[in-house]
């Protein structure tokens, strides 16, 4: 993985691919997003013979089983007619988990408070790897609250968006409970934009539990 803090591509992710990876993710990028989904990673292994996972999700958030299977059908003909794999591979879509990769500036300021393990392309602050909590996180980089502080060591310490070279989320109890609640209070609203759409008055739970009272 690269980090590039460039948009021109339309693609807001600090945390990119980078060879074959790539090439595919400029491919299925504009399908994705014409679509209403973003782009979280993509990964050729050699896994299962040879598998492609392409990590994605709406722009609240959220994925479901069926928008796996609606993105799956939308990328083949792309990734068919660009062809970028020489051999046969298996194509797996699916969504970023619940100790899922940060790759945008958003993904960092959403999980403060929560446990991350990071990756950086140089040295900062005489290291390379890091495990700790997101203290907190700005437009130029994100201040970790380290777990096990070596000896002489800052407690915190604050890493620049350009060096990081991965990071994902530790899974925690804590993490699980805050991942489901705010999965349910996107899809929440991603039902009461459709029902409006739709032009169907939607009552706030809040209301009907009063009513209900």
């Amino acid at each position: 993985m690269t980090t590039s803090l460039g948009g021109t591509d339309g693609d807001d992710r600090i945390i990119r691919e980078s060879g074959i990876d790539a090439r595919i993710a400029m491919i299925v990028q504009p399908v994705l997003k014409g679509m209403g989904f973003r782009l979280v990673r993509v990964r050729l292994s050699g896994q299962n013979g040879l598998t492609l996972q392409i990590m994605a999700e709406r722009e609240d958030g959220t994925m479901t089983v069926e928008d796996c299977e609606e993105v799956s059908r939308a990328i083949s003909p792309a990734l068919d007619v660009d062809d970028p794999i020489e051999k046969a591979y298996h194509l797996e879509v699916s969504s970023p988990g619940i100790d899922r990769p940060l790759v945008r500036r958003s993904d960092f300021s959403d999980w403060v408070g929560h446990l991350v393990k990071m990756e950086t392309s140089t040295l900062v602050a005489d290291r390379k790897r890091f495990k700790g909590r997101i203290a907190e996180a700005d437009a130029d980089g994100v201040l970790i609250q380290r777990d096990q502080a070596a000896y002489g060591e800052e407690p915190t310490v604050r890493v620049p968006y350009d060096a990081i070279a991965e990071a994902r989320l530790i899974l925690t109890d804590d993490l699980i409970r805050d991942a489901l609640s705010k999965d349910n209070r996107a899809r929440k609203e991603a039902k009461k934009r459709r029902a409006e759409d739709d032009g169907v008055e939607v009552e706030d739970e809040a209301d009907e539990n009063e009513a209900e009272d």
